[in-house]
């Protein structure tokens, strides 16, 4: 992971304990609030807390920073959602965050981006028959090139070889640019 990426999910862990630490109650806890977090939010007792994945949450923030790097700005196309302005960056970061928070796995979500949006929204595209000129045409293309420039070697080196202009030739070439002489 780059320093830009651990400095981004330093900086959102900060914001998330910053945005929990103003949330705490001031107030003397009930036993209702203070009781321990359900295993699911289904399971959770009336008037009990759950631990839903939220901003706030620094696992959650940093599994949706995760996606969203591995998903592709469809404007900026050179940028992951993660990095791009763009307003449908934006709405793409939201719908990653929504499916995180409702608790959908990291497949699911990857799966719901692809179908909506198709194999190019991902960095690394899955190899099928739809795929396959993402995968290989760069290779294809560099060794088109290869062959091109290969080609354009052997044949300059299948070129004669002019022999150096000789002190008549010169002169003779010097006559005709001052129009002195006409050409054979």
């Amino acid at each position: 992971m780059s320093l830009q990426h651990l400095v981004a999910v330093a900086l959102l862990a900060v914001a998330a304990s910053l945005a929990s630490a103003q949330q705490a109650p001031t107030g003397p806890a009930t036993p209702a609030a203070s009781a321990a977090p359900a295993a699911s939010p289904s399971a959770a007792a009336p008037g009990t807390t759950t631990a839903l994945p939220t901003l706030n949450d620094p696992v959650s923030a940093r599994r949706e920073y995760e996606l969203s790097l591995k998903l592709r700005c469809l404007v900026c196309q050179n940028q992951s959602i993660a990095e791009s302005n763009a307003e449908l960056a934006v709405d793409l970061r939201r719908q990653v965050r929504e499916q995180v928070a409702a608790g959908k796995s990291d497949d699911q979500i990857i799966d719901f981006m692809t179908a909506r949006y198709g194999d190019f929204v991902l960095y690394s595209p899955p190899l099928k028959g739809s795929t396959a000129v993402l995968w290989f045409g760069p290779a294809l293309l560099v060794l088109i090139g290869l062959i091109i420039a290969w080609r354009v070697v052997r044949a300059r080196k299948a070129l004669p070889v002019q022999a150096p202009l000789t002190d008549a030739d010169r002169e003779r070439a010097a006559q005709l640019l001052k129009g002195e002489g006409t050409a054979k």
